[in-house]
């Protein structure tokens, strides 16, 4: 097997996490080959007009004329440090996403989450007299205000689970969005004001969604429903089909689903006090099967 059908193959059996860093990487992948290409052969300037093309503009008339901008900007990066960040971080956090909450869940807080990230950039820079002159110049791209939604969403989740920084040890996660967030408010009036806001914005929304989703709430609700139509493209077809039994009678059903969210409410509260390692294998697989059951 060559290493194109390889990398088919891991894009094809791999999860939504997998997914949405091929696909970043794969954008990038292909404008620095535009890029490289478009300078051989002395249209530079092709590249300039791809990026205006996909990046989303604060302009509100320009928006109006690229209104696909809204998704495409959140998988487009153009230097190598942001995206190498970025995807790591996705990977990280994604992971631990993962472990509690289901693909889907992943794909639509990613998704919505820049699309929030997008509407804070575009909102700041249209009412705060600071930005008027760069509204008609200035365009966002990168998938940062995605992955702050993702990392702060299950860092509102899991606050206490903890891990192992580079030469800094174990962290909790409250601690890191913590810090991340003080960061990017700081660093609003530096040169990349409408990156640090849009981070801002996926943030509130990652907040948001999960402080809705303990009160039994999905605000994504309408938005799932449509991933529920595209979902095969980020998921294999099982081989096998698989059933769960459910107790018979509705009074059986609602007694059996009431002992099961008490028992993950106590496996929760363990993880709050003690962290995620603290949890016996029993209860880890417990924690793991509720988050794929949860839709």
């Amino acid at each position: 097997m060559g290493i194109s059908d390889q990398i088919k193959d891991t894009f094809r059996r791999g999860s939504t996490l997998i997914k949405l860093i091929y696909i970043n990487a794969a954008v990038f992948l292909f404008i620095k080959v535009l890029q490289v290409l478009a300078f051989l052969f002395g249209f530079s300037g092709i590249t300039d007009a791809l990026l205006q093309w996909l990046a989303v503009p604060a302009d509100l008339p320009k928006l109006l004329t690229r209104p696909w901008t809204l998704f495409t900007y959140m998988f487009l990066h153009e230097g190598f440090l942001h995206i190498v960040f970025n995807l790591l971080w996705l990977y990280v956090f994604g992971r631990i996403f993962l472990m509690y909450l289901n693909e889907k869940r992943l794909v639509s807080v990613y998704l919505v989450g820049g699309l929030s990230g997008a509407a804070l950039y575009i909102l700041a820079f249209n009412i705060f007299p600071a930005f008027q002159q760069a509204v008609p110049l200035s365009i966002a791209l990168g998938a940062s205000a995605s992955v702050m939604a993702i990392v702060i969403a299950i860092s509102v989740y899991v606050p206490n689970f903890s891990i192992n920084l580079l030469l800094i040890g174990p962290v909790k996660l409250k601690y890191i969005a913590i810090f991340t967030i003080v960061l990017d408010v700081l660093s609003i009036p530096s040169s990349n004001s409408g990156g640090h806001i849009a981070h801002l914005g996926g943030a509130l929304f990652g907040y948001l969604y999960i402080a809705q989703f303990r009160k039994g709430r999905n605000i994504t609700r309408g938005f799932d429903r449509f991933m529920d139509r595209v979902f095969t493209v980020f998921k294999p077809k099982p081989r096998f089909r698989v059933t769960h039994n459910r107790p018979g009678t509705d009074i059986e059903y609602n007694k059996w689903k009431a002992e099961r969210q008490q028992r993950i409410d106590e496996i929760l509260e363990k993880i709050s006090k003690n962290g995620y390692e603290s949890l016996t294998r029993e209860e880890k697989e417990i924690l793991f099967k509720q988050g794929g059951d949860r839709k």
